[in-house]
């Protein structure tokens, strides 16, 4: 069970993280209404259609934001990396999910309700436009996706996802960069069969090994 010294770390880990402006004297007043939740590997924190009571700041781990159509095609939206926001849209608009969020690897979130969120927005304007700000980023990136899905042959979309998969999991290693993703996960981003990022990473001269990506 976390402590309450165990919830301060990590709220002061989340304001560094995404609000680097607000004041951490608010550390005293959010912590109380806070809570930390720990996620196995593919846990789902919440699923796709189902109300959305809170929303979270990732702590550690990898969170897979993920939306299935009708037809059982699964497409990936986001692989959130510590600190990010994500549920934030379901949340604030009162509206059921339109993605489901599962746990990539064993993780920790930090649970954010309506209590902790109207403190946030009636009593310190900063948290509001910091909000409006990430609102505004995200809703740029969807619009670049949904271009890109929908006038974009697929080597480009490839292309655009490996480069969102190199901001969101690379590491450098003595080879180049290592992708922490999957043919398949590649694959699924960019909305393709897994067969056509196989034949398109030849032709690129990457390679995967042991579940990563060799980007030189």
């Amino acid at each position: 069970m976390p402590t309450q010294i165990d919830v301060l770390e990590a709220l002061q880990q989340v304001l560094v993280g995404n609000f680097p402006d607000l004041p951490l004297q608010l550390r005293a007043e959010l912590a109380p209404l806070l809570t930390i939740r720990s996620l196995r590997a593919g846990r789902t924190l919440f699923a796709q259609g189902a109300p959305v009571q809170a929303f979270y700041a990732l702590l550690s781990g990898e969170i897979e934001s993920r939306f299935t159509a009708p037809d059982g095609q699964v497409s990936v939206l986001e692989h959130v990396q510590p600190p990010l926001l994500f549920g934030l849209g379901a949340f604030v608009a009162g509206l059921p999910s339109r993605y489901e969020a599962v746990a990539a690897r064993p993780s920790r979130v930090l649970v954010i309700g309506s209590a902790a969120y109207r403190l946030l927005m009636d009593e310190h304007p900063g948290f509001a436009r910091a909000l409006l700000a990430e609102f505004a980023r995200r809703f740029d990136g969807t619009l670049h996706q949904l271009e890109a899905a929908r006038h974009r042959r697929a080597p480009e979309r490839l292309r655009l996802a490996l480069e969102q998969l190199q901001r969101e999991r690379g590491e450098p290693c003595a080879e180049g960069l290592r992708v922490r993703a999957t043919q398949a996960e590649l694959a699924a981003l960019a909305g393709v069969t897994r067969q056509t990022a196989n034949e398109w990473l030849r032709a690129q001269g990457l390679r995967s090994r042991y579940g990563c990506l060799l980007v030189q």
